[in-house]
């Protein structure tokens, strides 16, 4: 079975499983381009054992400076939240990224005996994390945390297809130790707690422009999430496929 087949068994049960209806209805917006990212060469390509080391180490070097941005973001999303609770829970979250998802990286780096300083982010990476820092920094903080949305429930969704694909193929492929381990943490309960936390935290921001927006204020808000979102998605799928080609910035004038 494919990966494809199983985001496509997978997609139409998000309103059976409880998730929020808000997060639903950005989900079914861009439901055919998290189909396609399900598809990823770069994905289906770790879970058969077929992607070259060196495509994996571009990707998590690119991704720990991605974290870097990602942690900074929620970071402000701290400071702008409405209770304490949720201010506390977004500096859980940036915890979470430096000490999980950022210590899984290092301890690849150490392995690899790579680094990413002194590294730059390349061009998808950078095109998202400036994307992601304009909308925490300038735009409402409900946007703000539907933007970050992706990188949250699009990675657990891709987590828990690979994780399923890699039991079906059981002892049939090889792959990497770090291969196992990333789909590990991203298919894992841990991780899709996460997740549930998160989403029911954009749920109740949806909730309350909602309850205290004029119907048309409302559903303009609302479109901006759900546009904020898509772009999100959108980038991630650029994400995965800026490590498939390694991609570099290019050489203009010598430079």
């Amino acid at each position: 079975m494919s990966l494809s087949t199983q985001q496509q068994e997978k997609k139409d049960n998000y309103d059976e499983q409880c998730f929020p209806k808000c997060c639903v209805d950005f989900w079914k917006s861009c439901e055919k381009l998290i189909t396609e990212t399900s598809q990823h060469a770069f994905l289906t390509r770790m879970v058969d054992g077929s992607l070259p080391q060196s495509n994996f180490q571009y990707y998590v070097v690119q991704d720990a400076l991605y974290l870097q941005d990602f942690g900074d973001c929620l970071r402000r999303l701290s400071k702008s939240a409405g209770n304490r609770s949720d201010a506390k829970r977004l500096e859980q979250f940036a915890i979470g990224a430096e000490e999980a998802e950022l210590a899984l990286h290092r301890s690849f780096f150490q392995q690899w005996n790579i680094s990413a300083t002194g590294v730059e982010q390349m061009p998808n990476c950078l095109l998202y994390t400036s994307y992601m820092k304009r909308i925490v920094t300038t735009r409402p903080h409900a946007q703000g945390l539907a933007v970050l949305l992706p990188c949250f429930w699009v990675y657990q969704h891709v987590g828990q297809c690979m994780l399923e694909l890699r039991s079906k193929l059981a002892d049939s492929v090889k792959r990497p130790p770090q291969y196992d381990a990333w789909i590990d943490m991203y298919g894992g309960d841990d991780f899709a707690r996460e997740v549930k936390e998160y989403m029911a935290m954009v749920d109740a921001e949806c909730q309350l422009i909602l309850l205290n927006e004029e119907p048309d204020s409302a559903k303009e808000q609302l479109q901006e999430m759900q546009r904020h979102f898509f772009m999100s998605c959108k980038l991630e799928h650029m994400f995965w496929d800026q490590a498939l080609h390694q991609m570099e910035w290019p050489t203009i004038g010598g430079m």
